[in-house]
């Protein structure tokens, strides 16, 4: 059974950090494309920030860009999302994704608020 479980979310000051967590279980974790995507509240998802199955290789929005960085450990199966400076734009639902092929997985979400 495919799993992708979110957490780390909460309440932030504008200014602060935050570290999100996905655990991936039930797939082929090191073969696929890990990405963090979040809606806001009357918005559309939007894409975060996305990393390549080896890790070599990580893009993001450019509403993020060197503030949010993105990791992923083959050993835990687990992709984190580092968030600094965070600002009241930043408060949405975050979501963890999982692609390959036809195959995309989709956690639960996070809720963070800044």
């Amino acid at each position: 059974q495919v799993q992708l479980v979110e957490s780390g979310g909460g309440l932030v000051q504008p200014g602060g950090s935050l570290r999100l967590s996905c655990a991936a279980s039930g797939f082929t974790f090191s073969t696929y494309l890990m990405s963090w995507y979040r809606q806001a509240p009357g918005k559309e998802r939007e894409l975060v920030a996305a990393i390549t199955s080896a890790g070599g290789t990580s893009n993001y929005a450019d509403s993020v860009k060197g503030l949010f960085s993105i990791s992923r450990d083959k050993a835990k199966n687990a992709v984190d999302l580092q968030m600094n400076a965070m600002k009241p734009g930043d408060t949405a639902i975050y979501y963890c994704h999982a692609i390959y092929g036809f195959q995309s997985y989709w956690g639960q979400g996070t809720q963070v608020s800044s």
